[in-house]
């Protein structure tokens, strides 16, 4: 699983990733900050990667043009990057799941607790 994670979180999360998240980045790292988002989803399509973000709009981009890439939204208020790690880490296999289904190009994490 190679992700791509927006800028709403933190480039910090990368030394912090398990290895089945080996080849991760982010927005920073590829210099998009500040970008347009369809720019960062064009960017995420040419390279295989799979977008994280707490930002809607790629959830839009992907109705708009379909996946890829394919979108893990995590729809909280904000949150520590060790508690994010740990929703993607506990939602590691539904996540493998989502990305083998050919039907469905966003994978919401509603988090509801502050940690």
């Amino acid at each position: 699983m190679r992700f791509l994670f927006d800028q709403n979180i933190s480039h910090r999360i990368l030394p912090q990733l398990p290895i089945q998240f080996a080849g991760s980045t982010s927005v920073k790292h590829e210099g998009l900050m500040n970008s347009p988002d369809k720019l960062i989803w064009e960017f995420a399509k040419e390279h295989d990667y799979i977008i994280v973000t707490q930002d809607s709009d790629f959830n839009d981009l992907n109705s708009l043009y379909g996946f890829p890439p394919k979108i893990i939204w995590i729809r909280s208020g904000n949150l520590k990057t060790s508690v994010i790690l740990d929703l993607l880490i506990h939602h590691m296999n539904e996540i493998e799941k989502f990305i083998d289904d050919k039907k469905f190009g966003c994978f919401e994490i509603i988090s509801l607790s502050v940690k």
